[in-house]
């Protein structure tokens, strides 16, 4: 898909595409092909294969045969009670979806908002969405309790379960129904993604493995090999392309097909927008493939394969075939490629130069080093003297940015020990404080704690002291009372005597 020459790497339009010429991106996961057209390459020959077996069951053996078409009725009993279940009856193609409330049903879908996934989810609840909701529970728990069907097979069932929804809102216009269906994506994939991610009946998890170790060992590439635009002070300064780095790095964390291609996407307008400030003229098909290749080279995914596969198997057809993020996909794919099959002549070195950095690489793995590797040496044989000179130039250049990083990175953990310092200092000092204000809050306390005691008890002595006063008062004026009535008492016996 792709020529390598001295400009750098080089790859045209037309290369992107579908084989069969239907106008769709290709994939070289498809061997260039699209997956619409992939998908029906791949039910030809299994078609082929049945007819010929009906044709032939008259001369093969009695128990052949009959192991055949009992082999062939389990398979086709299972899969025909799998979409009993998740569409009610065997044909689900042909079942009416038209019914007197699904207009009001479908009416909340139209209105909604591209990327409001929340409320998504609140019309799906609804008693209009009803149906719609029971057929996606149903197909849920279905996959999940044949979690250990081929991977391949799941994905057909998703493939097909992904065109009877989409039947269901095709009242709806184009564009809706692909934001509708991403929504649909998300929220089954996200389920799903734990019983078919990197599945036991592939070899995902081995490829993974075999991907990390080629691009492990392909370190040493320097982006002046990729022939890739970089802003004035080049990487030695900083690199430009860290925000695309981290992007495809974070594709790996997502679930929905829909969240890692937008990872995907993410990285790609990152590379665009670093090509756009590195030179005057508009970004070309082969800068963008050269950096996207070193963006790759340089983050060295994880389970780059296993994500990839994944997209394609379990991701919305439109998504892959056609618009930015089917663009994007493919050069993704077409970059994995050119790693996977990078040889001396993609970096105009001559094989034994090449030879020579894998060998180096792998010692280094070996020893466990961190060495930045060194010079090649102008007394060997191998390749003609410009060759020779430009692979040390490149060499030189290597170990120079490594040099480069190196100091880098012992500034930046100088400068990070230098603030663990000043925190650990400041917490020392906030926790000092810290004490400090508690021992003068519990001493205030205890301050108007003890003038609160004292005024109680002066409190308690002036009640006192007036009731004293008032029980003197009281026996006084009793006593008075008293020596009235005495004296009434003597004249009136005063009285009486005289009478």
């Amino acid at each position: 898909m792709w020529e390598e020459q001295q400009g750098g790497i080089r790859v045209t339009q037309a290369e992107l595409l579908c084989k069969d010429g239907c106008g769709y991106y290709g994939n070289s996961a498809w061997q260039g092909y699209c997956s619409k057209c992939w998908r029906e390459r791949a039910r030809k020959p299994e078609a082929d294969r049945r007819d010929h077996g009906s044709q032939s069951i008259s001369g093969s053996s009695m128990t052949f045969s009959k192991f055949e078409e009992k082999k062939s009725s389990e398979t086709n009993r299972r899969t025909s009670a799998m979409k009993r279940l998740f569409w009610g009856s065997p044909s689900p193609s042909k079942r009416p979806e038209v019914s007197d409330s699904q207009p009001e049903a479908l009416q909340g879908f139209d209105t909604l908002e591209p990327g409001d996934f929340t409320s998504f989810l609140k019309l799906l609840r609804s008693p209009s969405s009803q149906r719609l909701q029971s057929r996606c529970s149903a197909f849920l728990n279905t996959m999940e309790a044949y979690h250990d069907l081929h991977v391949e097979k799941q994905a057909d069932l998703v493939q097909e379960f992904y065109q009877n929804i989409a039947l269901h809102f095709s009242s709806l216009s184009e564009a809706k129904v692909a934001q509708v269906m991403e929504h649909m994506e998300k929220l089954i994939m996200t389920r799903l993604h734990k019983w078919v991610f990197c599945h036991d009946s592939c070899d995902d998890e081995q490829r993974d493995l075999t991907l990390q170790r080629r691009i492990k060992s392909l370190n040493w590439v320097t982006p002046q090999m990729l022939r890739v635009p970089f802003p004035d002070g080049g990487p030695e300064v900083s690199d430009p392309y860290l925000h695309a780095i981290t992007a495809i790095i974070e594709m790996d964390a997502k679930r929905a097909p829909q969240d890692k291609l937008t990872c995907v996407s993410r990285c790609c307008q990152n590379v665009f927008q670093v090509l756009a400030s590195s030179s005057s003229k508009p970004a070309c098909a082969d800068d963008f493939l050269s950096a996207l290749i070193y963006v790759v080279l340089s983050a060295n995914p994880p389970r780059l394969h296993s994500n990839m596969q994944y997209i394609i198997r379990f991701g919305l057809p439109h998504s892959l075939r056609s618009g930015e993020t089917g663009y994007y996909f493919t050069n993704l794919s077409c970059a994995v490629a050119f790693i996977e099959k990078l040889d001396a002549r993609a970096l105009n070195l001559s094989p034994e130069e090449f030879q020579r950095f894998m060998q180096r690489r792998q010692r280094h793995d070996n020893n466990h080093t961190s060495k930045p590797a060194t010079a090649i040496s102008t007394t060997d044989g191998g390749g003609s003297g410009s060759s020779q000179q430009a692979s040390q130039t490149a060499a030189s250049n290597g170990s120079s940015k490594g040099q480069q990083r190196g100091r880098e990175v012992r500034a930046q953990l100088e400068e990070l020990k230098g603030r663990q310092e000043r925190v650990r200092k400041g917490a020392l000092s906030l926790q000092e404080q810290l004490q400090r204000w508690v021992r003068d809050i519990h001493l205030q306390l205890d301050r108007v704690y003890s003038a609160s005691h004292r005024d109680d008890l002066t409190a308690t002595e002036v009640r006192a002291d007036d009731d004293v006063e008032e029980e003197d008062d009281n026996s006084a004026r009793y006593r008075e009372v008293l020596v009235l009535q005495d004296e009434d008492a003597e004249e009136a016996c005063k009285n009486e005597t005289d009478c």
